[in-house]
């Protein structure tokens, strides 16, 4: 994704399974080994509830609230997996619902200064239940329908619990036509 950084001045530092460590002209950062996008998933019910996940993050040591995500390209023999697509599989997967539709919305990335990591973000529609959610057997998520108006109160007391909200729920929120006022 680092389209300055050509691979004579790229160097690996470290390499795991999922996580790269990369130098490049004297620059330090990650990228994902095995995966050839993210995706992030703004859906919002015929009845105005945000879909939202919840789950312990090792990295940060607690429990985190975002929007439906996921990697495209991470499934064996699906390394051109088409980003809508795997938006699709994300949000059925992690929340149980499947969408009539889903749009792009735009792309960004997740901390510039870390990662070369993009998110793609989509809206979903038309959305119907097909299963729990709760994610795959490595996943332990809870899913949240957030009614819109009660939002404010919705994360304050997740907050209160210990829970962080991920931005990008902020940015979706954006897309669901929702202003989020943080509390002082």
């Amino acid at each position: 994704m680092n389209s300055d950084c050509d691979k004579q001045n790229k160097q690996i530092v470290a390499a795991g399974r999922f996580l790269r460590l990369v130098s490049c002209d004297g620059w330090e950062y990650v990228e994902r080994a095995n995966a050839t996008g993210v995706v992030a998933i703004v859906a919002v019910t015929d009845e105005g509830r945000l879909l939202l996940t919840e789950q312990y993050r090792k990295p940060v040591d607690c429990r985190v609230a975002d929007l439906p995500a996921g990697l495209a390209g991470d499934v064996a023999g699906e390394a051109d997996e088409d980003l809508a697509e795997a938006a699709q599989r994300e949000l059925q997967e992690e929340v149980g619902y499947a969408a009539e539709s889903m749009r792009y919305l735009f792309r960004g990335p997740s901390s510039a200064g870390l990662t070369s990591e993009v998110i793609t973000f989509y809206r979903a529609s038309g959305l119907r239940r097909v299963g729990p959610g709760g994610g795959d057997a490595s996943e332990d998520i809870l899913v949240h329908e957030v009614p819109l108006d009660e939002f404010d109160d919705w994360v304050a007391a997740a907050v209160q619990r210990g829970v962080a909200i991920d931005p990008k729920v902020l940015a979706g929120l954006y897309f669901a036509g929702y202003c989020y006022r943080e509390r002082g």
